[in-house]
């Protein structure tokens, strides 16, 4: 079979598995989603859920959010970690939005990628799901599954992960996949445990099919 082959196969399973996979981040709105990526760097998404709460009924939209100071979003998304690193992006952000971008998250790979705290990772997030376009975000259960499967070579580095999967995953299935790894991951084949080899859907085409790491 090949990495084309296994990942037309895995997409189908992973799609019968888990048929409404979206994103775990709760957002409305294009701005906020991008708020909520930035949190969720080493927090969980269900506590960036909570914490954004707080933060959106102080601060309703992108223009006072962008004139907050960086001391009163810190106070607010500490709960997260590493508060006042994620707070100067989140105001960077949105100061950049309101500045360069008429209040609008711009629609641009490129350009998000020069908004303060954006890597390729979220600007492939936003890219799939507010905008609706091809997208591979390659996030620790994206690196994790796509090596044990075999779809990836023991590759570590998250833009060689994502450049490995553009060649092999048909373009309109990278968001969803990428949604879909991340339910299988937290549920099957989990990080800090032994993967559950035994009840995934995937046992008889893993690349690994229960080796231990």
């Amino acid at each position: 079979m090949t990495k084309e082959e296994l990942a037309l196969e895995v997409i189908r399973r992973l799609k019968e598995e888990y048929p409404d996979a979206g994103c775990t981040l709760d957002y409305d709105q294009a701005w906020k989603l991008l708020v909520s990526v930035r949190l969720a760097a080493q927090c969980t998404d269900a506590r960036v859920n909570v914490v954004v709460e707080d933060l959106y009924a102080k601060y309703p939209d992108i223009a006072s959010l962008a004139a907050a100071p960086v001391d009163d979003i810190e106070a607010i998304v500490r709960p997260c970690g590493l508060g006042r690193s994620k707070a100067r992006d989140i105001s960077g952000c949105m100061k950049m939005l309101m500045e360069e971008y008429g209040g609008k998250v711009p629609n641009d790979f490129q350009a998000l990628l020069k908004l303060p705290g954006v890597g390729r990772k979220s600007a492939n997030l936003i890219m799939g799901d507010v905008f609706g376009e091809p997208a591979i975000v390659t996030d620790t259960h994206c690196i994790r599954l796509t090596n044990r499967i075999g779809l990836v070579d023991n590759v570590k580095e998250p833009k060689k992960v994502e450049m490995a999967l553009w060649k092999i995953i048909p373009p309109k299935e990278g968001s969803d996949f990428c949604h879909r790894l991340v339910y299988h991951g937290r549920e099957i084949c989990t990080a800090r445990t032994k993967p559950h080899c035994s009840r995934c859907c995937l046992n008889d085409i893993c690349h690994k099919n229960g080796v231990e790491e």
